[in-house]
């Protein structure tokens, strides 16, 4: 082997154990170039599934693309399905019934009245002091004229603030009309203190009274008073009818008397 040989081949083998270099890039139709796959990626960004794209040979490989078309894919708009309904008992219609069906009522204050009172829930609430609103309102009767308002006893006192004679009229007239329960006013000595906590609503806003034998007697005869002033006037009324139906059978009298004369003429 001459030298001109050795010094080729020690530059061959040099030449091959140098590390080969190779620049590998992909370009776009757009002529942008890429150098690497997480590059290409970020600038595509969720517009394409580069997880089958080989980046070297710069195609699609068909085997992992086939496994993610198999594969399930999760849809953020679809909704996770529940649990399967075990219960194999018959529905039920959840209706009001026109039949009636036994109730048990469970409660944890047996004894108290106001819960297991039921004309408490028959009664509606009423608002306190709601007499007054009654306050200032007149009567007339039927030629439009003021009727005159009647004067209660000395024994009725009115309770409450601004309480006046005619508020304290309204309310025991509306009392009388509008509950069947006897009146008694107010019973507890502490409502003058503190109306707003201790007003019966149930009751008009007067002071408690009794109701003296004297108070009887005086009624009795007011009303008998009344009563005899209403038949006086109801006589009078059917007297005055009388003399009109007579008034009226005289002149129909005379008129068939003229008729006569004028015939025999």
């Amino acid at each position: 082997v001459s030298y001109a040989e050795v010094h080729l081949l020690s530059e061959e083998h040099q030449l091959r154990s140098r590390p080969t270099v190779f620049l590998l890039y992909q370009t776009i139709p757009t002529g942008k170039k890429f150098r690497s796959k997480p590059q290409l990626a970020r600038y595509l960004g969720n517009s394409m599934d580069l997880s089958s794209f080989d980046f070297r040979t710069g195609k699609m490989l068909m085997s992992k693309l086939n496994k993610n078309r198999q594969r399930p894919r999760y849809d953020n708009n679809s909704q996770t399905k529940g649990k399967p309904d075990l219960n194999t008992s018959l529905p039920v219609r959840q209706t009001a019934s026109i039949f009636k069906q036994p109730v048990t009522k469970v409660t944890n204050h047996p004894s108290n009245k106001v819960k297991t009172d039921p004309q408490k829930a028959i009664d509606q609430p009423r608002q306190l002091f709601w007499e007054k609103k009654l306050s200032g309102l007149n009567a007339f009767d039927i030629a439009e004229e003021l009727v005159k308002t009647m004067d209660l006893p000395k024994g009725l006192q009115g309770v409450g603030p601004g309480c006046t004679d005619k508020t304290l009229l309204s309310a025991i007239a509306s009392a009388l009309h509008t509950s069947a329960a006897p009146i008694t006013g107010q019973l507890s000595a502490a409502v003058e203190k503190n109306p707003g906590v201790w007003l019966n609503t149930a009751q008009p806003l007067c002071k408690a009274f009794i109701v003296t034998d004297e108070d009887i007697r005086k009624q009795e005869e007011l009303v008998y008073s009344v009563r005899k002033r209403l038949e006086e006037a109801l006589m009078a009324d059917m007297l005055a009818h009388v003399e009109e139906t007579s008034s009226e059978g005289d002149a129909l009298k005379q008129e068939g008397n003229c008729n006569d004369d004028k015939q025999e003429v």
